[in-house]
């Protein structure tokens, strides 16, 4: 559930939910529980778990995804997830030291397989992120924008990473993305300022400087034209705007 959507997770339907907080709940290590109802009958091992992503919301990867993915429909496609989930069970069922943190790092892995697969074999349009991610030569440009969405990115230098000429990097880019290299680098580099301003609380100010922009002003025009609001906005102390 890529976004978090609200569930109710039954063995069949009309089932009546039973409340998660009626549950007991074990600590096993750092972020890891044992959930369990103690009722009778057959024994079922659920995992359940969240992520949180180190993305803004608005990151084009989250906007695509799907409401929910179905791990089993994706299996065809990553035939390594049955035996990850199997090395998941045995460290639950073998309560052996550890488990917990293996449990974690097992975790991370399903989750990223299902959604790597996701990305190979997901249908949709042709251009776009996707499409791009795709591209072995985009790909490697559009990764390096995210890794460093602070550098000052040319199309000069987008199309070095790409190993080609500035004119046929720039019209390859447009067809794979939909959109010219500066627009998109643009995009990302105020996700990335939305992030600091939320997440890290950083001041306008310094967020601009960050991203090697002369003034403020400038930086929250480029911000409000692109996120839709000014990035004063972002920074409230009890609800009040704090301009800063």
């Amino acid at each position: 559930l890529p976004r978090g959507a609200e569930h109710v997770v039954a063995s069949a339907p009309g089932i009546p939910a039973v409340p998660i907080e009626s549950y007991t709940v074990e600590p096993l290590q750092d972020n890891v529980f044992n959930v369990s109802n103690g009722g009778h009958g057959p024994k079922i091992l659920l995992f359940c778990g969240s992520m949180h992503f180190n993305l803004d919301g608005s990151h084009p990867l989250l906007g695509m995804m799907p409401d929910m993915m179905r791990a089993k429909e994706l299996m065809a496609g990553e035939p390594g997830i049955p035996h990850l989930l199997q090395a998941m069970a045995g460290e639950i069922t073998m309560n052996r030291a550890g488990s917990g943190g293996m449990l974690a790092r097992l975790a991370d892995v399903l989750a990223a397989s299902i959604i790597r697969s996701w990305v190979e074999n997901s249908g949709g349009d042709t251009r776009g992120w996707i499409a791009a991610i795709r591209d072995r030569d985009i790909g490697r440009v559009v990764a390096a924008i995210h890794l460093q969405p602070d550098r000052n990115w040319t199309v000069e230098a987008l199309a070095r990473e790409m190993g080609a000429s500035r004119s046929a990097f720039a019209e390859r880019f447009t067809a794979v993305v939909g959109e010219t290299p500066a627009r998109y680098v643009a995009r990302i580099r105020m996700h990335q300022a939305r992030q600091w301003l939320i997440d890290d609380r950083m001041r306008v100010s310094v967020v601009a400087a960050r991203l090697g922009y002369d003034s403020e002003a400038s930086f929250s025009r480029a911000f409000k034209r692109i996120i839709g609001i000014a990035p004063s906005h972002l920074r409230t102390v009890d609800g009040s705007s704090e301009n800063r």
